[in-house]
């Protein structure tokens, strides 16, 4: 399924800037361990920014309500994730500020609450006459129409995600925020972050893209909740005609959700009331529980499995010891030769996904301390087999979990003079076709 593929993708992109960071950096990178561990909850307008107006409320107080509501129960139900708010008061920040705020929270997810508000309808109720006097001073007579108003009968949830007309905005915040938000060292990320770097754009709008397609989920399942309890959902959407800055200014997956018509008088007692507002934050944090549970369950059937070792002694294939917490990039001191067939099975029955890159084909052996491979970080293994009556050996590089990570080494490896280089997949420890 492409959503999984996302996800799982999703998960490791982070782990690319760790392969490009990693060989000018320290040589020990550990793997996150939680997808989600900080969600930003924005409370729309505040202070003299009032936002739309009902017959009796503004649009500021609904989303500040709701806004602390979501934020308890995901305080109580996920006692392992931080939650940062960009106001709990009646205070006003422009949107900057409250990217700013996302940002240096360091968020792996950002959610916006808003309510909708539509113009009202006026239709021609009856017509009256009116005097006027032409150019000529002459007396005239003609009808009018009579207009009367009535409330915008719209109503409904919609959850909003970047259009794609902003991509290069998003992709700018994240440059912008690279030292932020992967945790590295300032100075040296700001050498590696280099626009020009062909690497760094291919890094910069895989991690967009991914950002993206992870938004899209989450606002899915948003209006699915929405969907469940009956409200009426206009479903989920890109902001085409106007761009909303929170969300293509904030270094992480965002939404923005639309909670209702505040316009609506029907929608705004409800969006006002009490249970109203308990079964819209209750909605809201469902949906980012599936969407946790989701990258969760991606993420452990996700772990790299160990490389086969050849033991000296013996020239018997045994595991390698899997250590307390994975590290990527571990480069093992010797090429390893494969003894078991490529088609053995999985050693467990949990589904499995990693990734490797052949390097290149050649009838010379090399070791691992080769200056062939002096910029390769990672296990380099060996694979011979017969091509007619030559011996022909296969080098393959690393052992990456995404299918993102493992195209960034693709293009690493072509860089460093590995023309030939490309991906291999690997399902359960078996190789896919």
């Amino acid at each position: 399924m492409r959503w999984k593929r996302v996800l799982f993708s999703g998960l490791g992109i982070g782990l690319i800037y760790t392969l490009f960071i990693h060989a000018k950096t320290t040589p020990d990178f550990p793997v996150q361990d939680k997808p989600i561990r900080t969600i930003v909850i924005d409370a729309g307008h505040g202070g003299s920014d009032h936002g739309a107006g009902g017959r009796y409320s503004h649009e500021k107080d609904i989303a500040l309500d709701v806004a602390l509501k979501l934020g308890k129960i995901i305080e109580e139900a996920m006692p392992d994730v931080k939650v940062v708010y960009t106001r709990k008061t009646d205070r006003f920040d422009d949107v900057h500020r409250k990217a700013a705020i996302a940002n240096e929270a360091k968020g792996d997810l950002f959610i916006s609450i808003h309510c909708n508000a539509a113009p009202d309808i006026k239709r021609i109720v009856g017509h009256r006459t009116v005097t006027y006097r032409d150019k000529k001073k002459r007396k005239r007579t003609r009808k009018v129409p009579i207009y009367e108003s009535s409330p915008n009968p719209a109503k409904g949830t919609e959850t909003y995600i970047w259009a794609t007309s902003k991509n290069n905005a998003k992709t700018e915040s994240l440059r912008n925020n690279s030292v932020i938000v992967f945790d590295a060292n300032s100075e040296e990320t700001q050498q590696i972050m280099d626009t020009r770097d062909p690497e760094t754009i291919i890094m910069l709008n895989t991690l967009r893209n991914v950002y993206f397609d992870q938004s899209l989920r989450l606002s899915t399942l948003v209006e699915d909740e929405f969907t469940r309890v009956g409200r009426i959902s206009r479903g989920a959407r890109q902001r085409n005609e106007k761009g909303i800055l929170v969300l293509h200014a904030t270094a992480m997956p965002s939404v923005l959700v639309e909670l209702g018509f505040i316009s609506n008088p029907e929608e705004e007692n409800y969006l006002n009331s009490a249970n109203g507002q308990d079964e819209m934050a209750s909605c809201i944090y469902r949906a980012v529980k599936r969407y946790k549970d989701e990258l969760e369950r991606i993420y452990k059937s996700g772990e790299p499995r160990p490389p086969v070792l050849e033991t000296p002694a013996t020239g018997a294939a045994a595991p390698a010891p899997t250590p307390a917490r994975q590290v990527v990039n571990h480069i093992s001191s010797t090429v390893s030769t494969a003894t078991e067939p490529p088609n053995a099975p999985a050693a467990d029955a949990t589904e499995s996904f990693s990734y490797k890159v052949q390097l290149m084909t050649t009838e010379k052996v090399y070791a691992r301390t080769n200056t062939l491979f002096k910029n390769l970080k990672g296990t380099i293994e060996r694979e011979e087999f017969k091509q007619g009556r030559k011996k022909v050996n296969k080098y393959i590089w690393g052992s990456f979990r995404t299918e993102a990570e493992a195209q960034a080494a693709v293009y690493k490896a072509r860089k460093q003079g590995f023309s030939d280089a490309f991906m291999l997949a690997y399902k359960d420890g078996n190789r896919i076709d």
